[in-house]
């Protein structure tokens, strides 16, 4: 099997962390011939086999599960009390006293591949990291396609050499977290179209572009360039079947140019968003905050009390720099838009 086995058409819905994505939308992209794509960062072992057997119940396409690649830390107490007092301006805006310590920090990535290997899906995609050779290898020997994410070359040169099938070549314009995983976050700053030749002429294996690609003008652009797909998150962030907030789909809709950043403040990783007063509250402390997932997981109880009041001030609203060419449809007809769309002239 090969990347160009697992799909008709050259796109690939994006995951999206933290319930934005869902079963039925990941089933809807693959009935189309393009492939889907679930999320399973947050998801323990048991949520991941539940989801993927709705996927599963949805349509007998190929899909992909995508996961950060993580080892769970043991930060110092004083590490902890100090990045919630940084936090203070944000939760004492919500009236609260005092801001829960965590009952873990992440989920236990190891527990969630030997999960990856028992569920079998056609492609597993990785980003934050690397996997080993050794974890390859058993992926392929279950079947399994390996996708690694990469925002410079060196990345896509490691990827390559431990066995990973195919890259995606992730440009600064992308929303959500960075994947960067070799030296500094900011220093991978390279755009989509400058970052897909580097890439492609670096390395033998596919490469997937994503970042900025709304429509199929753009699709075409990037196969043009020598990608063998595009990775697209924004564009079905808005579609019918995403699981995103009512309020926060209304901001991506209403986002005309207002700006998109990156920041630090909600996860401890560099990741793009809609710019908000939680961004602003936190800006001065940036640098110092605890590395993802520790801040990530201090913010999470902030973020569901946003939800649920519809504070998107205080909401972490991931989106890439093309949020005002996002287009609210059902997630199939997204698709066929785009296809019809990279073969006009």
């Amino acid at each position: 099997m090969n990347l160009a086995s697992v799909f008709q058409h050259p796109i690939i819905q994006g995951p999206m962390a933290g319930g934005n994505n869902t079963p039925t939308q990941v089933a809807a992209v693959s009935n189309t011939g393009a492939l889907g794509s679930l999320a399973c960062s947050l998801l323990s072992p048991a949520a991941i086999r539940e989801q993927t057997a709705q996927i599963r119940a949805l349509t007998d396409r190929p899909f992909c599960l995508n996961f950060f690649v993580l080892e769970t830390p043991t930060p110092p107490v004083e590490e902890v009390e100090q990045a919630k007092e940084w936090l203070k301006p944000v939760w004492s805006s919500l009236g609260w006293t005092e801001l829960p310590t965590p009952a873990k920090w992440c989920e236990d990535f190891s527990a969630q591949f030997e999960a990856l290997l028992e569920l079998r899906p056609a492609v597993a995609s990785f980003t934050f990291g690397i996997l080993s050779a050794e974890q390859i290898r058993r992926l392929h020997e279950a079947g399994i396609l390996v996708i690694g994410t990469i925002t410079q070359v060196d990345e896509a040169l490691a990827w390559e050499s431990r066995g990973a099938d195919a890259v995606i070549a992730s440009g600064v314009e992308s929303g959500g977290h960075r994947g960067t995983f070799l030296g500094a976050q900011e220093d991978a700053t390279l755009g989509t179209f400058e970052l897909l030749p580097l890439v492609v002429a670096a390395v033998k294996i596919p490469v997937i572009s994503a970042g900025g690609i709304m429509s199929g003008a753009d699709i075409r652009r990037a196969l043009d360039g020598g990608a063998q797909a595009v990775q697209m998150g924004t564009a079905f962030l808005v579609t019918d079947e995403s699981g995103i907030h009512p309020a926060y789909k209304r901001r991506l809709l209403t986002a005309g140019d207002h700006p998109t950043r990156l920041t630090r403040t909600f996860s401890g990783r560099f990741a793009r968003g809609l710019e908000n007063r939680f961004m602003q509250l936190m800006s001065a402390n940036e640098r110092l905050l605890p590395l993802y997932p520790i801040q990530n997981a201090l913010t999470s109880p902030i973020r569901a009390e946003a939800a649920k009041r519809g504070e998107t001030e205080l909401m972490s609203l991931w989106c890439g720099t093309g949020v005002a060419r996002a287009r609210p449809m059902p997630t199939a007809k997204l698709v066929e838009t785009l296809l019809a769309e990279i073969s006009a002239k």
